[in-house]
């Protein structure tokens, strides 16, 4: 069983200031938290052995760069062994940013960026249902993400 990492109150202030801004300078966060520089790259280094930091991002805006459709798929197979095959074809697809191997009415559950309907559309019917594997789909389009975050330390 894999061990879980404890972190203490100055972990997570740091895993919440670096969450923030993963490019605050390491010197801004010991002021801040009132210890030194060195205590700080020690303690995000041991955070990094452990796996909780698995590295930094560059969080994008899709809308502006023309993505204005986000939905979500539920995606039912022909068969469960299918599934690492079917996996492998959805991530060819661009269009396809997350998916889940999933209990319940799915057997996969996508999410999908386009850039209008008549997109999403081409996506559904060229790419995604043409999927030999993929018995069926439902898709789910999204209005609204009113919440948009990670786990909290």
């Amino acid at each position: 069983m894999q061990e879980i990492y404890q972190i203490d109150n100055l972990d997570r202030d740091i895993l919440n200031a670096l969450m923030e801004n993963a490019r605050t300078p390491y010197a801004e966060l010991a002021k801040r938290f009132a210890v030194s520089a060195g205590t700080i790259h020690v303690r995000v280094e041991k955070m990094k052995q452990a796996g909780i930091i698995t590295g930094t991002k560059v969080q994008i805006d899709s809308k502006k760069l023309g993505y204005d459709v986000c939905c979500f798929i539920g995606v039912n197979l022909r068969h469960a062994r299918d599934y690492p095959e079917t996996i492998k074809q959805l991530t060819e697809f661009e269009e396809v940013v997350e998916a889940y191997y999933t209990t319940g009415n799915y057997s996969i559950f996508i999410k999908v960026m386009a850039r209008s309907i008549e997109h999403l559309q081409d996506v559904l019917i060229n790419k995604i249902q043409a999927v030999e594997a993929i018995q069926s789909t439902e898709t789910l389009i999204s209005l609204q993400a009113p919440i948009q975050r990670t786990v909290m330390p």
